[in-house]
């Protein structure tokens, strides 16, 4: 697939350039009227389809992330609010972050030893990735850079077989047919904006949308994604949004709260143009289960974010519309996080 090789090529060039571009050096600053935040952030992501009664496509997802303080962020860093342009708002604050990840895609059917061929593959996709990002009170953009590995070397059937054996639940029969390993990079640009208004009923309480675009590009995930989520409750000004396993409309992991407490509900809707998804399109290099994408695909979700003294707790519920041609319904899975300032 010479095609989706100069992707995978031309996207680690322009990951290299945009990265370079960030280090030049420029002097540390603050926002005038924003309170720059002296607190990192770390969150803890767990999404699964077991809270919607399901084992099957998206199972499990899991990530690990922190955030840097925006107080006196280094030179490189704070350069990225000097330059305006589309991705990062003019006169932000800037942090930057590192996370791990883990993601397990499943057949419907994960009872034949030799799956279905039209039936989603076996896959799995281990990844760490460093994100550079500004913010303001009214906007947020963000540079994130996944590498990482699809295949066994991703231990996805090791984590899935030890959780169902930890529950008593029967293992997935079918993970010598998974895709094979191979190298993955992913470069992840979005825009976020954020319009918060008072209810003028109750005391306190406001309503918010946070309005997102998304571009990805790379040998695992090639999209453009748009989408909106609308929120009604205390403290909308701490974040923009719960955070989220991509694809997912991700939120943001730091937080930086007025009160010592407050809360919020959401929901949100997201749709996708997908050009390349290696959990379907299967190996780059290698021959591999496949089936046939759809190019269109769409999320919808609700939940609630609590926000106390000690930590910011998340949960949400989505459902995921067909991905390939012969999925016979929907994906659905919750997503649970905590998140410390610190």
């Amino acid at each position: 697939m010479p095609g989706v090789r100069g992707v995978s090529r031309r996207t680690t060039v322009v990951a290299t350039a945009l990265l370079l571009l960030a280090a030049t050096p420029a002097a540390a600053q603050t926002v005038p009227g924003r309170t720059v935040d002296p607190s990192g952030t770390f969150v803890a992501i767990y999404e699964n389809d077991t809270f919607s009664g399901n084992d099957r496509y998206y199972t499990n997802g899991l990530l690990f992330a922190w955030r840097s303080p925006s107080y006196d962020p280094p030179a490189w860093l704070a350069g990225l609010t000097e330059r305006p342009n589309l991705l990062f708002p003019s006169g932000g604050v800037a942090r930057w972050g590192v996370a791990l990840g883990q993601k397990i895609w499943t057949p419907e059917d994960t009872e034949r030893h030799d799956p279905d061929p039209t039936d989603r593959p076996y896959a799995g996709w281990l990844y760490g990735s460093l994100t550079l990002m500004s913010y303001t009170p009214t906007a947020l953009g963000s540079l994130e850079l996944q590498l990482g590995v699809v295949g066994p070397s991703s231990l996805a059937e090791q984590v899935q077989s030890n959780a169902h054996d930890l529950i008593n639940v029967p293992r997935a029969e079918g993970w010598n047919y998974q895709l094979k390993d191979e190298p993955g990079v992913n470069l992840i640009l979005t825009r976020q904006w954020r319009v918060n208004r008072p209810t003028g009923v109750w005391d306190g309480v406001s309503v918010g949308v946070v309005p997102s675009v998304t571009a990805s590009l790379g040998n695992v995930a090639t999209y453009a994604a748009a989408g909106g989520m609308l929120r009604i409750g205390t403290e909308l000004e701490a974040d923009f949004g719960p955070p989220r396993v991509r694809p997912a409309s991700a939120g943001s992991v730091f937080y930086q709260p007025v009160e010592r407490w407050g809360w919020y509900a959401f929901a949100g809707v997201e749709g996708r143009v997908v050009a390349h998804d290696i959990s379907l399109d299967g190996n780059t290099w290698r021959d591999s289960r496949s089936v046939e994408r759809e190019p269109l695909v769409g999320d919808a979700s609700l939940g609630v974010a609590l926000i106390t003294p000690w930590a910011r707790l998340t949960a949400s519920y989505t459902i995921r519309s067909e991905e390939f041609t012969t999925q016979r319904e929907p994906a659905q899975f919750g997503s649970i996080s905590v998140a410390f300032r610190f």
